[in-house]
This record gives structure tokens, C-alpha cells and sequence, in this order.
């Protein structure tokens, strides 16, 4: 089950299906079917639907009020509005939303990008996590940047993403800031997070045409599945839009 429609869930196919398997593990680790669960920055509901889906109660920090709404007609269309809490607000007011030390696991997805400090957010989430909790941390990569922008052509935009501090090609770059995965993993370790596992996301998907895709039959499929297998190896991670990293509070 991916938690998007078919031709989008190339973006989430990959994060999705690592983040419900960790979700039935650590269920299964705890003895406990029911997690609680933080998305913070989840916007619309995109991770936090699925997950109260699956069973989970399911925490949504966001600082957008037009987010949050959809958010809840979305739990409502899919019958876990019971299972879905949207609160307004932000890593910097984490703290008086979330008490600390009562979430399982927390998704920190396309956040780091945009908030003053990285390490400090991060450092806000891991404070609401119970002993041994999971991050789900997905992040822009620097390295994918460099890539996409020498593709396409643009080789100055591509040296400004791969030599600047915040790894944009330029003024009119609309992300922040983008990492390497020994950043994240520095991050993380500064946060007292142990990394498990990292994936590379949208390794492919954006790179080939999107006519490809509609137009063959099975290209879809064949692209998921190819992603999937693509993302576990580490030769991929440099060139993959996103990064995907999986950690555990030590």
C-alpha cells in the first residue's frame, strides 16, 4: 500500500515501505500494536494518514493552519480521525506540544532543509522520543543537486550546489539548504541517534521523462521496483534526490 496515487508514489514508495516495516517491528519489539507516533512538518497527512491506517496514533506538528485542515478531511475520508491529532506549530515550539519522552517514533521529513538550525531541530524531535525511538529523518541531497543541474545543462548552478556551504545552485534555488549523507549522519550522531540504515530516494524518478513513464506500459511498475532495489545500494546514494536515513535514540 503506498500512501500516494500511483504516478506520485515514486517519490514515497521507497521512504514508505521502510518506515511501515520499522513501524511493525518496533510494534512488535514493544508488544504494543498501537505507537505513538510524531510527524512533524507532515503537512497534509501524506505519511501520517497511511500510518494511522495501519493502527498507529499519529501526532501532526505543522505551521500551516490550510495544512492542518486538509490534513483533518483527509483523516476523515479515510475513517482514522480518531487516530489523527493535528497541533499547530513547529520544532521551536515542539517542546510545549509534545511531553518529552512519549513518542515511538518521529518523522522528520523534508524539515531540516527549511528550518535556522539543523542540529538543534533535531535535537528538539529526539527530546519527545522514548527510550531506544526511531527517527525517519528524509532529506535534499547535495550530491543529487550537483547532478540533476549538470544534466540539464546548467554546469555554474551545478559548481555553486556542489562547492557552497548550503549546497544551492543559486538565487533562485527554492531549497534552503541541502545535505550529504555525511552530514545527516553527523547530525544524527550529534543528536544522539544511532543510524541503521540509509536509502537513496527518487534515485531515477526524476531523472527519466515522465512521458516514458505514462506512456509505456509497466514503465511505472518496472520504475517502482527498480527504485526499491536501487535505493539499498550504497553506489546510488551520491545521485539520488533525497536521502532517507532510519536511527535509533542510543
Amino acid at each position: 500500500m503506498y500512501p500516494t496515487r500511483p504516478r506520485s508514489s515514486l517519490r514515497t514508495a521507497v521512504v514508505w515501505e521502510v518506515l511501515r516495516e520499522a513501524l511493525d517491528r518496533r510494534a512488535a519489539e514493544q508488544d504494543r500494536p498501537v505507537l505513538d507516533v510524531l510527524d512533524t512538518g507532515g503537512g497534509t497527512g501524506n505519511f501520517a494518514v497511511p500510518v494511522a491506517r495501519l493502527g498507529h496514533r499519529v501526532t501532526v506538528v505543522d505551521p500551516s493552519p490550510d495544512a492542518l485542515f486538509a490534513l483533518e478531511r483527509r483523516a476523515a475520508e479515510a475513517g482514522v480521525t480518531d487516530l489523527v491529532h493535528a497541533v499547530q506549530g513547529d520544532t521551536q515550539t515542539l517542546a510545549d506540544l509534545v511531553e518529552p519522552g512519549s513518542t515511538d517514533v518521529v518523522l522528520c521529513h523534508g524539515v531540516l532543509e527549511v528550518v535556522d538550525d539543523p542540529a538543534e531541530a533535531l535535537g528538539c524531535l529526539t527530546a519527545v522520543l522514548r527510550k531506544s525511538g526511531l527517527v525517519s529523518l528524509l532529506a535534499a541531497n547535495r550530491d543529487g543537486a550537483v547532478l540533476a543541474r549538470a544534466i540539464a545543462g546548467h554546469f555554474t548552478e551545478a559548481r555553486h550546489a556542489l562547492e557552497g556551504e548550503s549546497g544551492r545552485w543559486g538565487a533562485g534555488d527554492p531549497m534552503p539548504r541541502r545535505f550529504t549523507a555525511d552530514e545527516l549522519r553527523r547530525l544524527a550522531d550529534a543528536a544522539g541517534l544511532h543510524v541503521s540504515s540509509v536509502h537513496g530516494i527518487r534515485v531515477f524518478a526524476d531523472l527519466v521523462p515522465g512521458v516514458l513513464v505514462d506512456s509505456e506500459p509497466g514503465a511505472l511498475e518496472a520504475l517502482l521496483r527498480l527504485e526499491e532495489a536501487a535505493a539499498q545500494q550504497p553506489a546510488f546514494h551520491a545521485v539520488a534526490t533525497q536521502l532517507h536515513l532510519l536511527a535509533e535514540l542510543r
